[in-house]
């Protein structure tokens, strides 16, 4: 029997590649300092753990309503009016077994056969496979490194055409690091709200601004913007919980019944324990002091790694604003050879690397076959011993 075409189509994800690549040279006894993590390298903070053991011991095991309970719904709204300035009633949030989840279930919600996705470049690399997956078509813009790796309202207005559907924003930025400005923000919202499209915006690594800068959300721009944006955000990378899954979003009624209609029928309700420790990670005070520990931590090491990569020659990059990447332009060194293998291309550049012992995403996989991903959610002695055999490797090309 065959595959359909839809699914034949999806791209294997190279972030995973590369990870089991790296994986099987471990397991082999071979040294690897892996730059692919899109986790916090932080355990789950015990307060929520603790939670997750109550929920256990009181028998909060069965199934919760496909959208989610109703507790939980309440402390996201909660979360929404104190983080975003934004008013959601519960009906308005879909609760979901990870952001990833969430954004597959809006993008159905909203895409029609042919409907045109904008989506900046370098992206996240599950977007284009969701928006295929949907019936939609893609429209890639690439942004200019000059720019800050993020979109203008001019790029934009000039992207849309008459099956233009939506825009996918994702701010702070997987895999640049860029975060958008509020007065950025402002010049795309009345972009869109004159062409009446929507907008898809990915929120997920919201906690994670080292400039500080609060999160400015495109749905509090106006009215009609509040009606056409759908935000996706979760648990995952603001309080560790990348293993529990639970994601969640906020849309207009009309959209967040229909999400929840398709997801009783595709993931039903996300794990009940999950939901129950996700309503004490959103609510205990003790959240904020976690969130503000991790940060400082990511930022000393956002730190580390930009002050060691602008002593290697040969590359460049912009210095990271949110989430824990930087995206290393390497393409000046396209076209030497290493043990005689040429350098063409951010594939060949990453698996290269990783025979001295060093673990990189090539940018190909977002869009940008210019550059390469490191992430810094590992330790301040990986990092430097990373970039150290990378920098050794550079030096090697020839």
């Amino acid at each position: 029997m065959d595959v359909s075409k839809k699914v034949a189509g999806i791209a294997p994800s190279l972030t995973l590649e590369i990870t089991a690549k790296a994986k099987k040279m471990k397991a082999e006894g071979i040294s690897v300092i892996g730059f692919g993590a899109g986790e916090p390298d932080f355990n789950t903070p015990d307060y929520i753990i603790e939670s997750a053991k109550k929920a256990l011991d009181i028998g909060f095991t069965k199934y919760t309503p496909a959208s989610g309970m109703a507790e939980l719904k309440k402390a996201v709204c909660e979360k929404f009016y104190k983080d975003n300035g934004l008013e959601y009633s519960e009906n308005q949030i879909v609760i979901s077994t990870g952001a990833k989840s969430s954004l597959y279930h809006a993008i159905c919600a909203i895409t029609e056969e042919g409907d045109e996705a904008i989506i900046p470049s370098p992206f996240w690399l599950t977007y284009p496979e969701l928006v295929k997956l949907a019936g939609g078509k893609c429209v890639f813009v690439k942004t200019k490194p000059e720019n800050g790796y993020k979109i203008t309202a001019e790029e934009l207005k000039a992207a849309i055409t008459d099956k233009t559907k939506y825009l996918i924003l994702n701010s702070p930025n997987n895999p640049t690091g860029a975060v958008y400005s509020e007065k950025e923000i402002k010049e795309l919202a009345r972009v869109i709200e004159d062409k009446g499209i929507w907008v898809i915006s990915d929120e997920i690594y919201e906690k994670l601004i080292y400039t500080g800068e609060k999160q400015y959300s495109i749905a509090k721009c106006s009215e009609y913007l509040k009606e056409h944006t759908i935000i996706i955000n979760g648990m995952s990378k603001t309080y560790s919980m990348t293993g529990w899954r639970i994601g969640y979003l906020a849309a207009p009624i009309k959209v967040a019944k229909a999400i929840s209609s398709m997801q009783s029928h595709t993931t039903s309700n996300a794990c009940s324990i999950s939901q129950y420790a996700s309503v004490a990670a959103l609510t205990d005070p003790r959240g904020e002091k976690f969130i503000k520990e991790m940060l400082n931590v990511f930022d000393e090491r956002r730190k580390l790694m930009i002050s060691l990569l602008s002593e290697i020659s040969g590359i460049s990059f912009n210095e990271p604003q949110g989430a824990f990447y930087v995206f290393v332009n390497v393409s000046s060194l396209y076209g030497k050879t290493f043990n005689g293998q040429v350098i063409d291309g951010s594939l060949s550049f990453a698996d290269n690397a990783l025979k001295k012992g060093v673990a990189l995403i090539p940018g190909i996989a977002f869009g940008d076959d210019d550059s390469i991903r490191l992430s810094y959610a590992i330790s301040a002695q990986d990092i430097a011993e990373g970039l150290k055999r990378l920098s050794e490797f550079i030096k090697e090309l020839k």
